[in-house]
């Protein structure tokens, strides 16, 4: 399965989500502080959760199709500063091409659980290896509106020298600093109506040097409720 069926926001007929209403930005939240980044605060958060309350867990339905269970893996690069590893869609697939998305797909018959799914797919997409990826647990099921059960599995991830990209299936590789991915002010929410249904989403767009990497629908949904997990 594609590494960005399960990860963007379903609705077939936006052209460019940037385009749509914008209804805020969360700059009056908190971000989380540094210290809560590192890769040992992180572990211990993982072990010790808070309670807390997800934000983003449902999309709105636009299919019959029964549902599939996927699982994507949200990997924290243990670099000085801690980043995001994050693909781009190939532009030859079928659907949502072009759209950022964290590696992941439809569980296998063979994956024993979540995790085994993410870190294969991983494997599979990115050419990250299992060995260099350390499980610190999940986040709540999102659902897509294309009836995906996506479990986000976050992961410490050991640098690599270099990746490999499946071209079938990812067109680009980038990182995003956590620290600007869980600051709220970087957090949009945006809506369209769409076939008479008014649909929302979060966006975080980030300028990567000259280019724009746009983080939306079910990636940012995802990224928003690893905030609240670690703003708790």
């Amino acid at each position: 399965m594609p590494a960005t069926d399960n990860s963007s926001l379903p609705v077939v007929g936006i052209v460019d989500p940037r385009k749509a209403r914008l209804l805020g930005i969360d700059s009056q939240l908190p971000a989380v502080p540094l210290a809560a980044q590192t890769p040992q605060a992180l572990r211990t958060r993982f072990a010790q959760p808070p309670l807390w309350l997800p934000e983003a867990m449902q999309e709105k339905r636009i299919t019959a199709r029964p549902p599939s269970d996927a699982a994507v893996l949200v990997p924290i690069v243990m670099r000085e500063q801690p980043t995001v590893l994050l693909t781009v869609r190939s532009a030859g697939l079928s659907t949502h091409s072009g759209q950022v998305a964290f590696p992941g797909g439809k569980r296998d018959p063979q994956d024993v659980s979540a995790e085994a799914t993410a870190v294969r797919e991983a494997h599979e997409e990115v050419g990250l290896a299992p060995r260099n990826v350390e499980v610190l647990g999940r986040l709540p099921i999102y659902v897509t509106g294309t009836a995906f059960h996506i479990t986000p599995v976050v992961a410490l991830v050991h640098p690599q020298v270099s990746y490999f990209p499946n071209p079938g299936e990812v067109a680009d590789l980038f990182e995003v600093p956590l620290s600007y991915l869980l600051n709220p002010a970087h957090h949009e929410r945006h809506a369209m109506l769409w076939q008479g249904v008014d649909r929302e989403w979060f966006a975080m767009p980030y300028q990567d040097g000259e280019q724009q990497r746009y983080i939306w629908g079910a990636t940012a949904g995802m990224l928003r409720n690893l905030y609240r997990f670690l703003a708790a």
